[in-house]
């Protein structure tokens, strides 16, 4: 059975979800939204690079595409920083009865981490249309409940859970978002989004409490850590330029604080060149990023995840995982019943997409 299914957005990570979406032999693309005049009226396939028509033409018709009877919408428009516009879309998409995955609002990674007065109209809209929304990606999401969780089964007495997201940002082509809320080629006078108190935590603690639900234990609190390294020269990356004195590595970490010990940790360090910040945690020596978990106890273990995309970049690779997280994951919304959903309240959500050629 087909999936009929509308893209909601075409940025960073919507133009990849679009690719996937169109080449899926399960699904059938009946729509897609663009908040963009200049995208509006254009082909789907011309939205998303590929060379050929879909006969799928974006709009900022909300209302009609709500009409189009369409089973789930991945919903991939930036909302962290406008929840005020975010949250009552989404609203209304679920109200009108379709399923959302959704890279966004992310503290509904773990629906008990959202603030109700945002997290409460969304549970509502999915009573009223007896729809599901569950929000997740790779970092914040893959990378902090699947990974871990498989990792967990092959543990027994644990002493800390840490996941880890170490990559070189470099070839990350948004300056704009990513840059700006980390902080990239700023100097030590400027405070990124990230390091304003409480910021972490709102967009991976729900990581962390997911992880803590998952082992049965209530925290004492969550910690947040930010540091920055600042380059010595000027240099040039795709993502942006560098002056000198700019920043070119970011290292933040959450602690999940048990019974006064760190026991849950999600940790990134993320890099402009591979020379920055040398004492920091890195990747493999063979390769540009990772997403890590390392269970420390009896037995330890230890799991890597990398992901590589269509054009060899491992940066593709991760905002691809991010749309193929969604995707996969229809089938499972679809059958659940109506409400916020965690990756808790699903089963596993492999691809079955095949290939045959």
């Amino acid at each position: 059975m087909k999936h009929r299914v509308i893209q909601w957005s075409t940025g960073n990570v919507g133009f990849h979800s679009l690719r996937h979406l169109i080449r899926h032999p399960d699904v059938e693309l009946v729509g897609v939204h663009a908040h963009d005049p200049a995208k509006q009226g254009r082909d789907a396939g011309a939205l998303c690079g590929l060379p050929e028509d879909t006969g799928v033409v974006a709009t900022g018709d909300v209302e009609a595409l709500l009409a189009l009877g369409a089973d789930a919408v991945v919903y991939t428009a930036k909302g962290e920083t406008r929840p005020q516009e975010v949250i009552p879309e989404l609203a209304g998409i679920l109200r009108a009865g379709i399923d959302v995955v959704s890279t966004t609002p992310i503290f509904l990674i773990w629906p008990a981490h959202a603030q109700p007065e945002w997290r409460d109209p969304l549970e509502q809209a999915c009573r009223d249309g007896g729809s599901t929304l569950y929000v997740n990606g790779i970092d914040p999401g893959f990378s902090g409940d699947a990974l871990p969780l498989a990792a967990l089964q092959l543990a027994d007495r644990i002493d800390e859970v840490r996941v880890q997201e170490l990559v070189d940002y470099s070839t990350y082509e948004d300056p704009d978002f990513t840059g700006v809320s980390f902080g990239f080629g700023r100097d030590a006078d400027y405070t990124p989004p990230l390091a304003l108190p409480g910021v972490l935590r709102g967009a991976w603690g729900g990581m962390v409490e997911l992880l803590a639900a998952a082992l049965g234990v209530k925290l004492d609190e969550i910690r947040e850590h930010y540091d920055r390294v600042y380059a010595a020269d000027s240099f040039e990356t795709p993502m942006m330029s560098v002056p000198r004195g700019g920043c070119e590595a970011v290292r933040f970490q959450l602690e999940g604080v048990v019974d006064g010990r760190v026991r849950i940790v999600t940790e990134h360090v993320n890099r402009l060149r591979d020379d920055a910040a040398p004492d920091w945690p890195r990747p493999p020596a063979d390769r540009a990023g990772v997403h890590r978990c390392i269970v420390t106890g009896n037995p330890g273990v230890q799991l890597e995840c990398f992901v590589t995309g269509e054009d060899g970049d491992h940066n593709t690779g991760g905002v691809q995982a991010t749309a193929t997280r969604l995707i996969n994951a229809i089938p499972a919304v679809r059958a659940h019943a109506p409400g916020i959903v965690s990756s808790l309240d699903l089963p596993a959500t492999p691809s079955r997409n095949l290939a045959r050629d």
